[in-house]
């Protein structure tokens, strides 16, 4: 979870009330993982993106809900649908750590797309502690500065 030393982190561009949607299915979800689908552009200049819109999908992970989610393949293709409509793409995947820190897990790591952003919120019974962004780069991930 480092990044090479000089290499700028890449940006992701998250505008607030994207974030209140997730931070809503997130604690709704609680003591489960949340997880959904970042809608948005990549920008060519800096390799940075920016996220329009995001989907909720269901977690039909039934054997670990609590520390591990799977995408519904049928809410991952309505969302490229939703993206395509708009002109935009899925850049990204936003999910819940219940009662873990905002970083991405070595199940995380084996199941990222390079190139996609991984936005994480760990969350508590008080609600949503944390929020970070990352992406995989090889085979880590480097954190992405959000910026709203």
């Amino acid at each position: 979870m480092s990044r090479a030393s000089g290499t700028p982190p890449p940006v992701s561009g998250l505008p607030a009330d994207v974030v209140d949607r997730i931070d809503s299915w997130v604690v709704a979800a609680y003591p489960h993982e949340a997880c959904g689908l970042l809608i948005g552009t990549r920008r060519p200049d800096d390799g940075g993106s920016d996220v329009v819109d995001a989907f909720h999908a269901r977690n039909l992970n039934e054997e670990r809900p609590g520390d591990r989610y799977q995408l519904d393949p049928v809410d991952h293709f309505a969302a490229e649908g939703q993206a395509r409509a708009a002109g935009l793409e899925v850049i990204g995947v936003w999910h819940s750590h219940p009662d873990h820190p905002a970083q991405p897990s070595e199940t995380d790591r084996s199941a990222a797309w390079e190139g996609w952003s991984y936005l994480i919120m760990s969350v508590t019974p008080e609600g949503v502690t944390e929020t970070r962004s990352w992406r995989l780069r090889g085979e880590a991930f480097i954190e992405e500065v959000i910026e709203p």
